[in-house]
């Protein structure tokens, strides 16, 4: 036992995480369960008074795919032959003839379409300089800057969908871009089509909107704060409550969690920046909530006319493994919008050495932006896309010509986001919905049902196998697969990883791989104890001669899986990461967990293990 010391140490760990990153999605379940009993009033209540933990749970329990889920799937194409000839001058029917044919190709090709329409063109002994960029630009460098403007503008469409399906509240959304101009788009637990699509598809939003006086937006806090404490303690009088009367209780800091959150409901969630600039830091799992709190009428009427609350687009800072959005106060009429942005550029300042990012207009923003700047000097302009900030900047002086330079970036990758935020309202490329697939949640469950039941059945027949076969020894092995199940999902939850259909099929072959290990093994120490060794000697013999064969065997599945989770998409990457997964684990059970096993039992002198 003593020699196993460390082992017992690392498999004991191993079991102890599992079940600490699977407890949330077990939390998860009851919640659920208890709520879904639950009717009325009673479900209300039920989850104002556990809401911290519920939402705490849903944010780390194992996420399920769309085929599990139910929600909706939809590819969205963008349409860089519109960039481009959006980005062209001086067209004549020439250039109409060839842009038509290049967009009959791209309709039956994946192929990217800049390189189609560049196709076209020298086909027809035509050069790009006739339409783009200068005479003396070659195609080589014109096609560089369409490239990288056609890239640009997928760019935009995915941050501006990500942004959007944030502010929709979708959990769990899954965005990425698949080949030269599609992207994918997941929404579990969705399926309002029409929603969806409008919400996909419409014009982006860009904005610039100042922001309130702190001295106005804490005193709108408090009144608000004020407002759910008195409605919590006499909901039946709210309606009459006069929002001039209400009277703020002194905040104490040293109240406990939940007298805070009764003596104040929105302090609770909202808590004001101690420097007095007017801003609020929000946890991540209280957005929702805080955004359900300002939208409700009676609250808005607590509002001064032309306010506004707006959430910032990413986390401002991490505290305790919790991320914290900022909650801006803003004039909701904004000053200017996107559409005088004419171009911007993410760089770095050679002078100090820092990311900025340059902002050109043209002649009617200019006007406008020197006007607005020079009334607000010293005043925050926060850059919304789609009631979303992104950047706030001060306003130093009043600035002419439509050229500004926006600073304060962490780093240059945060930098070029702000670039494409503020491209988001120039050169538009429409986004159409190319395939949209909806799956309900009756099927998701059914999904789900006939997932567990073939790997129930594929691990009942394994595990009868085993033991009819192997007898004592094959009961450790159906141990040591059933903590690797164990494994291969506390993995998964707790790197927030999701499981799909496919991914169940990857854990079921996982199952079949895991005992094949230990048939190996079981079959080598069957040969040692023929020659006549002791059950001691055959078991080390066994695992020694067994460990080649078995390593390459799965070092070379292991192998396949990261090409297929890389050059993959979708359901055969949920495949390949739980093969991945399975296959490191089915290791560790097959070969240490029942190593100690064998080991502890054949200690004492003349102990028995059956090998079938």
């Amino acid at each position: 036992m003593k020699k196993n010391r460390t082992k017992i140490i690392i498999i004991l760990a191993a079991i102890g995480l599992s079940l600490y990153f699977l407890y949330p999605t077990y939390q998860d379940y009851q919640y659920t369960t208890t709520l879904n009993e639950l009717t009325g009033a009673d479900s209300v209540a039920f989850f104002e008074e556990h809401e911290d933990k519920i939402r705490s749970a849903r944010l780390q329990r194992m996420k399920l795919g769309l085929d599990l889920q139910g929600g909706m799937r939809v590819v969205l194409e963008v349409d860089i032959l519109r960039l481009l000839e959006e980005l062209a001058e001086n067209k004549d029917d020439q250039f109409e003839q060839l842009l038509a044919a290049a967009r009959t190709e791209v309709a039956g090709t994946d192929e990217a379409a800049l390189d189609v329409f560049a196709r076209r063109f020298q086909d027809a002994g035509i050069r790009l300089s006739r339409y783009y960029g200068s005479i003396r630009d070659t195609d080589e460098q014109i096609l560089r800057n369409l490239r990288r403007d056609a890239d640009g503008a997928i760019d935009r469409a995915i941050q501006i969908v990500r942004n959007r399906v944030d502010q929709y509240g979708v959990a769990e959304p899954g965005i990425q871009r698949m080949g030269a101009r599609r992207i994918i788009v997941e929404l579990p637990g969705v399926t309002n089509e029409e929603e969806v699509r409008q919400l996909l598809q419409g014009t982006a939003m860009l904005e610039f909107k100042l922001l309130r006086e702190p001295d106005i937006v804490l005193n709108v806090i408090e009144r608000i704060d004020s407002y759910l404490a008195q409605e919590r303690q006499d909901p039946e009088t709210v309606d009459d409550i006069d929002p001039d009367t209400l009277d703020t209780p002194e905040f104490d800091p040293e109240l406990t969690e939940e007298d805070l959150r009764q003596q104040h409901p929105f302090l609770y969630y909202v808590r004001p920046d101690q420097e007095g600039s007017g801003m609020s830091y929000v946890a991540e799992h209280h957005r929702e909530r805080v955004r359900e709190i300002v939208n409700r009428p009676e609250v808005r009427e607590l509002m001064p006319s032309n306010f506004q609350f707006v959430f910032s687009a990413n986390h401002h800072f991490i505290s305790e493994g919790t991320e914290y959005y900022v909650l801006y106060s803003v004039y909701e009429t904004p000053e200017l919008t996107g559409g005088v942005i004419t171009d911007a550029q993410a760089t770095i300042d050679p002078q100090y050495n820092q990311p900025i990012v340059t902002m050109s207009m043209n002649s009617e923003g200019s006007r406008e932006w020197a006007r607005i700047t020079g009334a607000n000097i010293g005043r925050q302009i926060a850059i919304v896309l789609d009631e979303a900030v992104f950047s706030a900047p001060v306003v130093r002086s009043r600035i002419t010509g439509g050229r500004s330079q926006i600073e304060g970036m962490a780093n240059i990758e945060e930098a070029r986001l702000l670039e494409i935020i503020l491209k988001a309202g120039a050169l538009p490329a429409p986004v159409a919905i190319v395939e949209q697939r909806t799956v309900g949640p009756s099927l998701g469950e059914d999904s789900v049902r006939r997932g567990l039941y073939s790997m129930i059945l594929a691990l009942g027949l394994t595990i009868m196998f085993m033991i009819v076969y192997y007898s004592t020894a094959g009961s450790i092995a159906d141990l040591a697969l059933l903590f690797n199940i164990l494994f291969i999902l506390g993995v998964l939850a707790g790197f927030q990883a999701t499981l799909t259909l496919p991914g169940i099929a990857g854990i079921i072959l996982t199952i079949g791989m895991a005992v094949d290990a230990n048939v190996l093994i079981f079959e080598r120490i069957r040969e040692e104890q023929v020659t006549g060794k002791t059950l001691r000697a055959a078991i080390d013999s066994g695992y020694s001669k067994a460990f080649s064969a078995i390593f390459d065997a799965n070092i070379t599945t292991f192998m396949v899986g990261v090409i297929l989770y890389n050059f993959g998409t979708g359901p055969i990457q949920g495949f390949a990461l739980t093969l991945m997964i399975g296959i490191v684990a089915s290791l560790f059970s097959a070969i240490v967990i029942t190593r100690v096993v064998f080991d502890s039992l054949t200690e004492r002198k003349g102990a028995k293990v059956s090998f079938g």
